[in-house]
């Protein structure tokens, strides 16, 4: 079972109509250059990740060939970006089971593989929690069966390196996901993780009132006003509760400023935070934020 304390971000998901597309958006632009993971077993979708040093990642998943995608289908034909995030457990089919005893729907483990361009195996299993498509609000389960380092270091190391001091990021800290119904959410997470209530503010995103569980990778956010146009609620109505952005990790917040051209700086209950400028399709979906 997880331990409420250590809700720890295995990855996030990013999904696009093009591999290439999302992979020039990293590393073209910005300067991190995603290792291609391979095909999925289902035939269908293939990925590329960004590994950083804390163990966490970024999954860039597309489909090999225009078609429907069996999962996450409409954030990949619509370029939708954000779509999941994911934590890992010791035992699914036991934290399945605690799920389920708090009223809430839970399925797995279900095995799932993809082949490496090295030709290595990657095995693992997934469980999923809650109504929504997976990883959309409450985080999808994940555990690996061959060795962690085959899923996360293609390359055999981390995709971003540096030390401890300069700007390379650590690491995927925070989810900011994308709801409907904010109060609603509150006391669904609370309720799984047994967690304190939230610290809430309504102007450091515009027109949007987010929430954060101290302590937690989580930050809830919902459009501020009834009515009101707005980025979030346009993202809403297109693709449903989800995530909108990731943050990672930075030592050093003014580094990252210059070297990933970053704005917006802001304080989100005490961290500093900045974002990288919105480009292309997929527009900001990914900040960063002080690590402490």
């Amino acid at each position: 079972m997880i331990s409420n304390l250590n809700l720890k971000i295995d990855h996030v998901t990013i999904a696009g109509s093009s591999l290439k597309k999302l992979e020039d958006e990293f590393g073209k632009r910005l300067g991190m250059k995603p290792d291609y993971g391979g095909p999925h077993s289902n035939g269908i979708t293939h990925m590329s990740l960004l590994s950083f040093e804390d163990g966490s990642y970024i999954e860039l998943i597309s489909v090999i060939r225009p078609g429907q995608s069996p999962i996450w289908t409409k954030f990949i034909a619509h370029d939708g970006g954000p779509c999941a995030w994911a934590v890992g457990v010791d035992n699914i089919s036991d934290e399945i089971e605690r799920i389920r005893k708090l009223g809430l729907s839970a399925t797995g483990p279900e095995d799932y593989s993809r082949r490496r361009p090295d030709g290595a195996l990657v095995e693992w299993q997934l469980g999923f929690i809650g109504d929504k498509p997976p990883g959309a609000t409450l985080p999808f389960l994940i555990k690996d069966k061959t060795p962690r380092e085959l899923r996360v270091k293609p390359s055999g190391g981390s995709s971003q390196r540096g030390n401890s001091n300069d700007s390379i990021p650590k690491g995927v800290e925070k989810v900011v996901l994308g709801v409907n119904e904010m109060e609603k959410e509150i006391g669904i997470f609370r309720k799984v993780y047994g967690w304190g209530a939230p610290r809430k503010n309504d102007d450091l995103l515009e027109e949007t009132i987010i929430a954060e569980f101290e302590n937690t990778p989580v930050i809830l956010a919902t459009p501020k006003g009834d009515g009101k146009k707005s980025w979030l609620r346009d993202r809403l109505l297109r693709f449903g509760d989800s995530p909108c952005r990731f943050l990672v990790g930075t030592n050093n917040m003014k580094e990252a400023v210059k070297k990933y051209g970053l704005v917006n700086e802001q304080d989100w209950f005490g961290n500093k935070v900045a974002w990288i400028p919105p480009a292309g399709p997929f527009g900001t979906v990914l900040g960063f934020i002080q690590s402490r």
